[in-house]
């Protein structure tokens, strides 16, 4: 080294090995100055800078030239100086990062090292301001975390490690303590944590120095800089200062790259947050708005995210009601499909005198989205946590903006000029009649009422005007005859399903039977989408329902037949994921299953559900069990299966200890009921809880309490009338506890449907029974006989009318008479099924003796 150092008067081209020797002989000492000591390093150090001072050296005045060529080099390049608050502000967020990281993991014992070093940092920028929006929100969501860790560990059985809950332990002592000096803070934070974190990035301007040669800062293309030398700087050193010409080609700049690999999305919400701040006419404020709404729904298909987070939603809802309500200022402007995008971004375009200027775009389709990723949250998060009640309080917010909508379609439907159709007003009244039709009439009168309130007072709609007198059975007929009027197949039907839903919730069940037997949906419901099946299972269900507490116990049966007896209502009503045991399922397949499945506040209660349908089971089987347990001759028939295979497993039992849930109950009341003891059954089925989630629980007892009199008084006559000759109606009416009026009618029904062989005598209170003649072994046969050839003729004409479907419609459209003669016969079979599958058949004239407990084995 030193030999190279002394050709001080050498010229700057060397060779290539005098290059060689330069870098061997640097090699052979860099243990030697390792070796040296700090001395010895500040004494080189001493006299090599007065060495380069001097000039006089080989060495100095090569490291000069370099020196000097690295300025020549960075002439045009500014320097950026970070004050020491901006530095002490990144360490805090570095901090905050790692913070973030621990919790997602559970790491609390790096949190809790963490934690003091955030409180250390904090430390040094509060001495000069108060202390950042970024830190209260950490320290008050950790605060909640906390809180949901320990009350998980004291329901779970799996235990924390070791290190993790010794942090815990801390954090819990820190943060109780720390928090205390920030209470008024954490409470504005957890008020509104939007309007609260709203003004947290904010951009200052940073003094540039060291500048060499003044040259103007661009971004993207864009002139950012200034004479002076100042520039807006961020959060990372960034330029953002925007002009209101710039704002179109950033615009289109950010379009053009939607959906490319390697997008900062984040980054480029944030430069359209700031050019809705610079924008200086409403033109650039909507287009701004509807590019940044739209990138914030792009957010989730570039990440691992299954719904759109809270603070993302609420952002995207507020910048869609700013576009409202700049749609609502400026008449002269339009937001449609159909538009045509304009080219020129040097000049935006004017509104003509008299048409409305079109921009691009979809009020509509921003409302569908905002709606199905709220349910979407809503179908990840856990429905038994505070988080999703958080969650659902947004649906009042989004149910004001779809009325907004509502009345800003309407009014673009008046200009003719524009071409609009229906489909969106559809569309738009649909999304609004579906946040509707499930509630309570009180819930949806106040969340109208809220509606309107957020509503300017200039504003109303034609379909559903603002006033006070307006019912919410008047909301729901206005919105669903709209939809019958103006829309499609599928829409009309969802529609006339919500409507049939809401007159069966709110107990009108003779309209709802009505209109879902003029519908005929059941006929053709299996050729529309998933979505709407689901919605007819659950109309279906809920008009059961009705006919339950509307003291319709039959009709109730028959209605929840269909889903209750399939073993599929979780399945069939949207309510959860059925693993079947010896199907494949795709993952696709699972994957849509379960983006159908409904939110928790919108499902209907399977206990309740199973309760009902099994105790109008039991009402309707145990007689008819009597009855053809004392008639041998009787036809044996099976109302519900699964009630009868529930029954059969519960006699197979040999101890059956008390009831311990609703199928316990039920089965036990059914058994109390077949043996004559009445009030047992009752009581057994007045103890079941799941009643008080009904409207009027103890009207509902009421009511099975007189069912199940009713029903024993005709179990205890199939039963017992073999084995009498006349019976007092006032014997019975003492046994039932009910009046002689009662009886007197229970009996003169089963006369007269032919269930009892027996007639009454009014004059002498008495019953007088008739003992029938027993049939002959060749009148059985014969009997069996014409049975077999029946049920022959059906499966002869189904089989037939399977091959000639396709050939009615010719027959009709010839004027033939085979088609129709086709379509009557199966209208006949179909009486013929109706009377089979009557409430009452006939028999019961004839007792040859038995015992029920043997037909309900058999």
């Amino acid at each position: 080294m030193s030999r190279f150092f002394t050709a001080g008067d050498s010229s700057s081209e060397s060779s290539s090995s005098d290059e060689e020797e330069l870098y061997s002989d640097r090699e052979e000492g860099k243990d030697l100055a390792e070796e040296s000591s700090e001395e010895e390093e500040d004494e080189e150090e001493v006299s090599s800078s007065s060495s380069d001072e001097g000039g006089k050296t080989g060495g100095s005045r090569f490291l000069r030239d370099a020196a000097s060529s690295d300025e020549s080099e960075d002439e045009d390049k500014v320097t950026v100086v970070k004050s020491a608050k901006d530095k002490r502000h990144e360490e805090l967020e570095g901090v905050i990062k790692l913070i973030d990281n621990a919790s997602k993991i559970g790491d609390w014992s790096t949190i809790a090292t963490e934690f003091d070093k955030l409180n250390r940092q904090v430390v040094k920028i509060t001495s000069a301001e108060k202390a950042p929006k970024t830190y209260i929100k950490t320290i008050s969501d950790l605060e909640d975390l906390m809180n949901d860790a320990i009350a998980k560990q004291k329901v779970s059985t799996k235990k924390m490690n070791a290190t993790n809950a010794r942090g815990l332990n801390a954090m819990k002592q820190k943060i109780k303590r720390n928090n205390k000096d920030y209470t008024t803070e954490i409470e504005k934070y957890r008020d509104d944590k939007f309007d609260y974190m709203m003004s947290d990035d904010e951009e200052e301007v940073v003094r540039v120095e060291k500048v060499k040669k003044t040259k103007t800062a661009y971004v993207d293309g864009i002139d950012v800089g200034d004479d002076e030398g100042f520039a807006t700087v961020g959060r990372w050193g960034k330029a953002l200062q925007y002009t209101p010409e710039s704002i179109l080609k950033h615009l289109r700049s950010i379009v053009e790259s939607r959906g490319k690999k390697n997008t900062d999305r984040a980054e480029q919400i944030r430069i359209m947050e700031r050019l809705v701040e610079v924008a200086d006419t409403p033109y650039r404020t909507i287009r701004v708005l509807i590019t940044l709404v739209a990138t914030r729904f792009d957010l989730i298909s570039g990440s691992t995210a299954t719904y759109m987070s809270q603070e993302n939603w609420k952002s995207a809802e507020h910048e869609f009601k700013t576009l409202l309500e700049t749609l609502e200022a400026n008449e002269d402007m339009a937001v449609v499909e159909n538009a045509e995008e304009w080219d020129d971004d040097d000049k935006p375009p004017q509104p003509t005198q008299g048409k409305r200027l079109k921009i691009p775009g979809s009020v509509v389709s921003i409302v569908e989205r905002l709606d199905d990723e709220l349910t979407r949250s809503l179908q990840h998060i856990d429905p038994h946590t505070a988080e999703y009640i958080d969650r659902l309080t947004d649906e009042q917010s989004l149910y004001n903006d779809i009325l907004r909508a509502t009345i800003y379609v309407e009014n673009l439907k008046k200009d003719s000029s524009l071409e609009q159709t229906d489909d969106a007003t559809n569309r738009v009244i649909m999304r609004r009649l579906e946040h509707v039709y499930f509630k309570p009439a009180q819930v949806v009168e106040i969340q109208e009422e809220n509606a309107w309130k957020s509503v300017p007072q200039q504003l109303d709609s034609e379909i559903t005007p603002r006033q006070s007198g307006f019912t919410i059975d008047a909301l729901v007929q206005t919105l669903s005859t709209f939809l019958f009027r103006h829309s499609a197949d599928i829409i009309r039907a969802r529609a006339y399903l919500c409507q049939v839903y809401y007159f069966a919730l709110h107990d009108q069940y003779y309209k709802a039977r009505d209109m879902l037997l003029m519908s005929h949906l059941q006929e053709t419901i299996a050729n529309f989408p998933v979505n709407t099946q689901i919605l007819f299972n659950r109309t279906l269900v809920q008009v059961g329902l009705c006919a339950f507490r509307a003291n319709l116990v039959y009709e109730s049966q028959n209605t929840l037949q269909e889903i209750c007896g399939s073993g599929r209502q979780k399945e069939l009503l949207a309510q959860g994921v059925m693993i079947q045991r010896y199907s494949q399922v795709t993952p696709e397949q699972e994957r849509l299953e379960r983006q159908r499945q409904l939110p928790f506040h919108m499902h209907i209660n399977l206990e309740l559900l199973e309760c009902v349908y099994l105790t109008c089971s039991m009402l309707l089987e145990i007689p008819l069990l009597a009855q053809t347990g004392s008639s041998p001759d009787v036809k044996k028939r099976v109302i519900s299966k699964t009630y009868r295979r529930l029954l059969e497993f519960h006699e197979r039992q040999i101890f059956t200890g008390p009831p311990e849930n609703t199928r316990d109950h039920v089965m036990q009341a059914s058994r109390a009921l077949a043996a004559g003891e009445w009030k047992k059954s009752a009581d057994l089925i007045n103890s079941i809880k799941i009643w008080d989630l009904m409207a009027e629980p103890e009207k509902v007892k009421a009511m099975l309490s007189a069912q199940i009199q009713e029903e024993g008084l005709r179990t205890y006559l199939f039963t017992y009338a073999p084995f009498y000759d006349t019976l007092a109606v006032g014997t019975l009416a003492s046994m039932f506890d009910l009046n002689e009026r009662k009886v007197t009618a229970v009996i003169s029904r089963m006369i007269s449907h032919e269930e009892l062989a027996a007639a009454l005598d009014q004059v002498n209170g008495a019953i007088i029974f008739r003992k029938g003649v027993e049939l002959s072994r060749l009148q059985s046969l014969a009997l069996t006989l014409s049975d077999k050839a029946s049920g022959l003729i059906e499966a002869n004409e189904r089989t037939l009318e399977q091959r000639t479907q396709g050939t009615a419609n010719a027959f009709e459209r010839q004027g033939g008479q085979g088609g129709r003669g086709g379509r009557g016969g199966r209208g006949a079979r179909g009486g013929q099924r109706g009377d089979r599958g009557g409430s009452r058949t006939r028999g019961g004239q004839q007792f040859g003796g038995g015992a029920l407990s043997n037909a309900i084995k058999a």
